[in-house]
């Protein structure tokens, strides 16, 4: 009973600290422009630690280890693709889609950049990207609840339904109330918290286990995941060309996935992505190290002590953590996976409440006042949260299994679009339109077709097909209708070319005709 008690001192102190932030960032909230994209005034450390920690969600702590635990490191390829995708993400994309959304009018959302980007008058291309990002984003907000009610009851003795209800609400209020700015503060100390979390708990149960050497030989003697030739921890064992191929094809995801990368829009100059992206790469590395660790720490563990049973390998960390600390120490250690659940959660309800209001209600001519923008904004967020809380009703979901799904829906209809939109002028409205339709229905049919169907193929990962094809059904509908000679293809043309320079720190100077 003590224990369970200095475990919910400190998860309450946690939870009142994120309403904190949320409360305090609602005082800086004076238009919807502040309330869905903070101003564009967010440091490097704070976008990059925001984007690390709304893009890790439960996965991290719960998805990875558990897949490690139970299949081995061939799993830990997707934490070496998502490493470098996001790598690449910075690199390429942070500078200038933040210098091509504020040159293209302003854009605060992707839906709303594609538009005006293309010069779309027709609104077709912002309402289907809209209804991308409300489908697949209402999959990914479930899968967070999912990893909260699966964490209450394994930490707390709770049932499912409480804990995954309790884990919507404080996130729903916070959001609600802070916004853009409020998800982005709690992501920073979220992620410093995931951060401690994911090198204590592997550091402490390697020295509780004798050291290394006798963690290896437990896995051995375990059997899980090493080489049978040389009796070694292998990221080959087990392994399929399709499978690793599939697991790096996590990366590819990077480029299409709007919670993350709204928040290169949101930073004070395309000149601060090189900071963020060392910043936010070093902590991304850092943490999916220790996520495997955990895991292999756990599989050791697990053979010492053949008292332990896990009936759901998704909960490793969890029960790690309760095992090795002191039960208050263990609570904030638990924090942890509330951190990078409602993260995760926070970011993608700024994202759906975002479409709802400025894709779709403004799209038709609704005039409101600033007042209330901001509200219509907020109740979009409760709106999107009760859809995802009642598809999170199952507990036997698979949190990886949820994530994995939406990161693919986004990673091949947007991922494709926005390079191509950023880094090629020919590319145009209908290109863009037929990439983003084909990406998101190649996944959506991809995704539930058996894996045994037509000899196996279907084990690849759905982000792969769907973005191959999506991206060459782009290219080759840009190509069939690019009209060079066109008044319009002349101004999209000049923007381009601004908002190139302005991404280098350059100043733009239009040719004369």
């Amino acid at each position: 009973m003590m224990d369970t008690t200095f475990k919910l001192i400190a998860i309450l102190l946690y939870f009142a600290a994120m309403l904190a932030i949320g409360f305090y960032a609602s005082r800086k909230n004076n238009d919807l422009d502040d309330y869905m994209l903070a101003g564009r005034k967010l440091p490097p450390f704070v976008a990059a630690l925001s984007a690390g920690a709304s893009d890790m969600s439960g996965w991290l702590l719960l998805g990875l280890p558990g897949a490690v635990f139970a299949s081995g490191l061939v799993e830990a390829w997707i934490a070496v693709g998502l490493t470098i995708g996001a790598w690449l993400n910075w690199k390429f994309i942070a500078p200038r889609l933040r210098s091509y959304t504020e040159v293209a009018r302003n854009s605060i959302t992707i839906p709303s950049f594609l538009e005006n980007r293309f010069r779309d008058r027709t609104h077709v291309l912002r309402i289907v990207a809209g209804g991308i990002v409300l489908v697949y984003f209402t999959f990914y907000v479930s899968s967070g609840m999912v990893a909260g009610g699966k964490f209450f009851e394994s930490s707390f003795d709770s049932t499912y339904l409480v804990g995954m209800l309790l884990v919507a609400g404080v996130t729903i209020v916070y959001t609600l109330f802070g916004g853009f700015l409020g998800a982005s503060l709690t992501d920073v100390v979220q992620g410093l918290l995931m951060l401690a979390a994911l090198l204590a708990v592997p550091v402490v149960a390697i020295i509780s286990l004798g050291g290394w050497g006798e963690m290896v030989d437990l896995i051995g003697s375990a059997d899980a995941g090493m080489d049978e030739d040389t009796n070694r921890l292998s990221f080959l064992a087990n392994a399929t060309w399709v499978g690793v191929i599939s697991a790096l094809a996590w990366g590819l995801g990077y480029f299409g996935q709007p919670h993350i990368i709204v928040r290169f829009m949101a930073l004070r100059s395309s000149k601060d992505a090189v900071a963020g992206r060392r910043i936010g790469v070093a902590w991304m590395a850092i943490c999916a190290f220790g996520a495997i660790m955990t895991a292999l720490v756990g599989i050791a563990y697990v053979q010492a002590s053949p008292g332990i049973t896990l009936d759901d390998p998704e909960t490793v960390f969890l029960v790690l953590a309760q095992i090795l600390f002191h039960p208050l120490v263990a609570g904030l250690v638990l924090a942890a996976v509330l951190a990078a659940v409602m993260s995760t959660i926070s970011s993608q309800l700024i994202v759906c409440s975002s479409a709802l209001v400025e894709d779709l209600y403004k799209l038709f001519g609704r005039k409101a006042s600033v007042r209330s923008e901001l509200w219509l904004g907020r109740g979009s967020v409760v709106l999107v949260a009760i859809i995802a809380i009642l598809i999170a009703l199952d507990p036997e979901a698979s949190v990886l299994d949820l994530v994995s799904f939406a990161w693919a829906g986004f990673g091949a209809s947007f991922g494709p679009v926005v390079i191509l939109a950023l880094f090629w002028k020919k590319f145009n409205a209908w290109g863009s339109l037929s990439s983003l339709v084909v990406g998101a229905v190649i996944v959506f049919w991809w995704g539930n077709m058996p894996d045994e169907a037509w000899g196996g193929i279907f084990e690849m990962y759905e982000i792969v097909p769907g973005f191959v094809l999506a991206a060459i059904v782009g290219i080759i509908v840009s190509l069939a209708t690019h009209r060079p000679e066109a008044a319009k293809t002349a101004e999209i043309s000049a923007e381009f070319d601004e908002a190139v320079a302005v991404s280098k720190g350059k100043k733009f100077v239009a040719s004369q005709p």
